[in-house]
């Protein structure tokens, strides 16, 4: 299975004889350019700019932006309900995580959570071989909370995601932050992760991808 970054949240997911999966594509005001992808399923985590482009990812035949449990193209989908603060204070906005199931493998998208779930949602999660994570702060995540987050999923393999970098014109915090807060202070960048049983350890790896142009 090849995992390919293409900025901010946006990921596709690729394995040999199943469909392809993007989830949340962004529009030009993040910064990345025009967005380049293909794919037969979208999932989108909430309605903005930087996640509900489905209209730019060539082919897509099934869009999906609700809570549920789908079954697609070979992939099982679960989408399940959670929510990050709004603008104003007192408000909350819906966030949608998805657990994409892939053959032997179980990955989650975590969208734009801003806060660390509680137990009984972490356990609705289930075992997940590769979480997908924001770091940057902004509407989502920071760096410590991510950090947190990680501690109570177990996860085998973490990658980053929704933070500064050249391209991105938002404002958020830069993925060193979040490297510090791990601990680590070497690391290596990735075109694309090739998941294979044979790629998990003992203990959590970060996985760093160099986005896609």
């Amino acid at each position: 299975m090849d995992i390919t970054w293409y900025g901010h949240s946006c990921f596709r997911i690729m394995e040999r004889g199943i469909s392809n999966l993007v989830a949340d594509p962004y529009d030009e005001s993040i910064g990345y350019g025009e967005l380049n992808v293909r794919g037969d399923i979208v999932t989108i985590s909430h309605d903005s700019p930087g996640h509900n482009a489905a209209h730019l990812v060539k082919r897509a035949e099934h869009v999906l932006n609700r809570p549920g449990e789908y079954e697609i193209g070979g992939i099982f989908i679960t989408g399940i309900a959670s929510y990050n603060q709004a603008v104003e204070p007192g408000q909350t906005c819906r966030n949608i995580i998805f657990v994409y199931r892939i053959n032997d493998f179980t990955i989650a998208h975590l969208g734009d959570l801003d806060h660390v779930p509680g137990q009984a949602q972490i356990e609705e999660l289930g075992p997940i071989d590769v979480l997908m994570i924001p770091v940057g702060g902004g509407s989502a995540l920071n760096s410590t909370q991510a950090s947190e987050v990680i501690s109570l999923i177990e996860p085998s393999l973490v990658i980053p995601m929704h933070y500064k970098t050249d391209a991105c014109v938002k404002d958020l915090d830069p993925l060193d932050r979040f490297l510090k807060e791990m601990g680590i202070s070497e690391y290596e960048e990735l075109d694309v992760l090739r998941v294979k049983g044979s790629t998990f350890e003992e203990e959590t790896q970060v996985i760093v991808l160099r986005y896609a142009q």
